[in-house]
This record gives structure tokens, C-alpha cells and sequence, in this order.
């Protein structure tokens, strides 16, 4: 078997840990720590989530996207693939150096999505592009963590919490949605949704084969 090559390390501003890029032959894989945040043969979750929001949004002139999180790109192309010329997609994205990679070593998975004229990439934390937003974003889409209960970094607790999603429904504008993927089902977090002012669905998602994917989005509707 190859063996995986270290090819870099980045790390996380304000001091939450480090990310390290690892190679094997054609295969890509992001991890913290010994955790696999992703790899480059499994993105099924990642093209579901995209697909999902930009169904919805069929027929919307200039919609206006935020992604949180690069991650290898995969939501970013199969949103890209499904909306219009008018559309524009903003990706924060917290670790400058991801974006790097992006452009290096993994250029073959991102396929140039990077420089569609619809997508701005914006350095920082979604948190606080989501706060600084007011009726701003047709859809957001979020698959930075496991879910709500599977935190890859501390300081995105606030996403999931009654405030958090407050915010972000006051970033959307009217009948727009909030998208976000989850390792599997809260019921709690179900209702906080709810409670927050959205009209809620749990979407079990399915490859490009028909196969079920493990996991859960929760897609809610202001």
C-alpha cells in the first residue's frame, strides 16, 4: 500500500490546534490531530449539501451564497455547477493556508473553481461574516463541524446556539435558507431551530448512485 506523505502543516488562528495536508498517490485527506476532517474520495455529504440548497433556489435571479468552509471545494463546484452566471458565492474560509493548498498541491481537485467570477473567498471566521450580515444571503450553507454536538473547533459552538441562529436568519433574506450538514440526528438542536423562527426539514441525503449517505441536513427555511 502507499504510504500517506506529510506534504504540510497549518495552523488555526486563535491558537485551536493545526491542520496537516497528507498525500497518498492521488488522494488528498485534511486531519487534525488523528481525526480525518476530509479526504478527496469522499464527498458525497459535501455535493449533497450544495444540491440541496441550490434546488431550492432554482429560479432566483442573482442569488447570493455563503459556504462555511473550503474544505477541498467539493460544495463550492457542485454549487457552482447548478447556479446561474448571475449567482455569486462567498466562502469564508478561517485557514489561509487551505486556500493555498487549493491552489498547490490539490489544484486537480478544486478543477478551478477558485476563479469562477462568481466566487469571492473571504478570509475569517463564518461566524462573523453570518453576524455582520443583515438580510444579505439567499442560502447558507454550513458543514464545518460534525454537527452541532461534533465540534472540530471550540469557537464554532456559537453557530448552533439560539443567538447563532438568530443571526444567521437575520443574514438571509426572506425565504431564504440555512443549510447544514450533521453526522447524525439532534432532535434537540430540531427544535432550537424551530424555536429560532425556521421552518424546518431533516433531509437524509443520497450519493449520485441512489445510495444513502450516513447523515443528516437540516435545511430551514426563514
Amino acid at each position: 500500500m502507499i504510504p500517506w506523505v506529510h506534504l504540510d502543516t497549518a495552523k488555526v488562528p486563535g491558537g485551536s490546534g493545526e491542520l496537516r495536508l497528507m498525500q497518498r498517490g492521488q488522494e488528498f485527506a485534511i486531519m487534525a490531530g488523528s481525526a480525518v476532517l476530509m479526504n478527496s474520495k469522499v464527498s458525497g455529504s459535501e455535493i449533497a449539501l450544495a444540491q440541496l440548497a441550490t434546488a431550492r433556489l432554482r429560479g432566483r435571479r442573482r442569488a447570493h451564497l455563503l459556504i462555511g468552509g473550503y474544505g477541498m471545494g467539493f460544495t463550492l463546484r457542485a454549487a457552482l455547477a447548478e447556479l446561474g452566471a448571475d449567482a455569486q458565492i462567498v466562502v469564508a474560509e478561517l485557514v489561509p493556508q487551505v486556500i493555498a493548498w487549493a491552489r498547490g498541491p490539490m489544484r486537480e481537485v478544486a478543477a478551478g473553481c477558485l476563479d469562477d467570477p462568481r466566487v469571492k473567498i473571504q478570509q475569517g471566521d463564518v461566524g462573523s461574516v453570518i453576524a455582520a450580515a443583515r438580510e444579505s444571503f439567499d442560502a447558507i450553507l454550513l458543514d464545518v463541524d460534525n454537527g452541532p454536538d461534533g465540534l472540530s473547533r471550540a469557537a464554532n459552538d456559537g453557530l448552533y446556539t439560539a443567538s447563532g441562529l438568530e443571526a444567521a436568519r437575520k443574514a438571509l433574506r426572506p425565504g431564504g435558507l440555512l443549510a447544514i450538514w450533521s453526522a447524525a440526528p439532534d432532535t434537540i438542536f430540531t427544535g432550537r431551530l424551530a424555536r429560532a423562527g425556521f421552518a424546518v426539514e431533516e433531509v437524509r441525503p443520497r450519493s449520485l448512485t441512489g445510495k444513502r449517505i450516513p447523515s443528516l441536513i437540516w435545511v430551514a427555511v426563514r
